[in-house]
């Protein structure tokens, strides 16, 4: 089957525009110093401008303000916001805010949709993702220990959350809790919608981590407490039972988002790398004229091209046929995808050496943030534990004591196979 994944002209046009404003408008806010008041006034018309660009939230449909865009066109844009920390945020598509946004306009009702939808695409009000919890294995969600419970026509929900994303700002949640105990377990858990202010949800704190400096105006993680919760029972989203398949809609798609991001990282890494090989000098001649860096330059560049390449056919095939065909795929560069963003961004260091250890380069904070993404949407040892299962399920064991490709087997099937005519041949001489 062939792969395409070719855009129009037009569209092209549109990413080269991208990289410009994100290079030249966007960097610059990575090291401004100023409080929340003044970023919020300094990106204000940087998102005007996006949206007279027509290129604000262009992972949702048309109908509500983004331009349909399939995975191939969106990947190849978050492949350039990936290369700054705020950019998903000028271009309205910043995680959670993003997922929870195609999950709500998927299964959510019309009444969900204008209380939280249309406003957060409005970028009025900002949400979080509730779902990991300190006491079972993020790894496996089907360890959910928080509940919501039906009672006449609120559910009451009880359980501690951490890593709630965006959670000490998000004016709602949604919560992924236990609604069905005795069911199936992947039909356990639903998804609640929970407004940031409802009574006994608290908000504890952003736990530190090694993300650091940019987790700030309220960004970060946040440790959340459902403490006997009530919201209205129409706050479900989707069935009840339906967690699981929710969250598949919203991780699958995430994952390419999360991969090109991580691309356009390295490749801002790579460029930093290539530039100082060029630069510094060390035992009489440019980094750049030793064996070891260029070996680190041609590595780099071969994995991150290999990394771009598995995640555009993922994306494609999502696009084609959907995101359930592409579970082997995502997978894949789930991981292989984490791994080329922390090798490229080591190797950058390295060639700066105690520059490149120091903040006064952005390598240092790009180096802990990728530490996070063998961990982000599923660890790697999930994901290749997933891959290897999808790939053995194609084969069959074969027959008898000895490999199928065990040479004094085939040696012996092969004279049989030609017997009559090497006989012939022999009878000829």
């Amino acid at each position: 089957m062939a792969w395409d994944f070719s855009t129009e002209p037009e569209f092209e046009k549109k990413l080269e525009w991208m990289r410009g404003f994100v290079r030249e408008e966007v960097y610059p806010l990575e090291v401004l110093d100023t409080d929340e008041a003044g970023f919020a006034r300094a990106i204000g018309p940087l998102q005007a401008e996006v949206k007279r660009q027509k290129l604000w939230a262009t992972h949702l449909p048309p109908a509500l303000g983004g331009q349909g865009y399939g995975q191939v066109k969106l990947g190849l844009m978050h492949e350039i916001e990936g290369a700054s920390v705020w950019a998903p945020i000028i271009f309205g598509n910043q995680a959670p805010d993003s997922g929870n946004s195609e999950i709500l306009a998927e299964f959510g009702t019309e009444a969900q949709k204008q209380r939280w939808l249309h406003p957060l695409l409005d970028g009025r009000v900002r949400s979080a993702f509730s779902m990991t919890e300190p006491n079972t294995a993020g790894s496996d969600p089907t360890l959910l220990s928080s509940t919501a419970v039906l009672d006449g026509g609120e559910w009451v929900i009880n359980g501690h959350k951490w890593f709630t994303s965006n959670g000490m700002i998000a004016d709602f949640l949604i919560a992924m809790v236990v609604t069905e105990p005795q069911a199936e377990a992947y039909e356990r858990a639903s998804m609640i919608i929970v407004p940031g202010d409802a009574p006994g949800l608290k908000k504890v704190r952003n736990v530190p981590t090694m993300g650091g400096q940019h987790e700030k105006f309220g960004f970060g993680h946040a440790e959340i407490l459902y403490e006997d919760v009530r919201v209205p029972k129409d706050n479900l989203l989707g069935e009840r039972g339906q967690g699981f398949l929710i969250a598949q809609a919203r991780l699958g798609p995430g994952r390419i988002h999360h991969c090109m991001r991580w691309l356009g990282q390295a490749r801002r890494a790579f460029d930093m790398l290539c530039e100082r090989s060029l630069q510094r000098e060390a035992f009489g001649k440019k980094l750049a004229g030793h064996e070891t860096v260029q070996n680190w330059i041609a590595d780099s560049a071969a994995e991150m091209q290999a990394a771009r390449l598995m995640t555009l056919q993922a994306a494609w095939v999502i696009d084609t046929q959907g995101a359930s065909a592409a579970r082997k795929e995502i997978s894949l560069i789930k991981f292989f995808g984490a791994k080329v963003l922390h090798d490229v961004i080591d190797r950058a260091i390295q060639v700066h050496g105690a520059l490149g250890y120091s903040s006064d380069m952005p390598l240092e904070e790009m180096y802990r943030h990728a530490r996070a993404a063998r961990m982000y949407d599923g660890p790697d040892e999930v994901h290749r534990v997933s891959v290897a299962r999808q790939i053995l399920a194609g084969y069959q064991p074969p027959k008898g004591m000895w490999p199928r490709e065990h040479v004094p087997t085939r040696k012996a099937a092969a004279q049989r196979k030609f017997a009559a005519l090497l006989e012939a041949a022999a009878t000829d001489a």
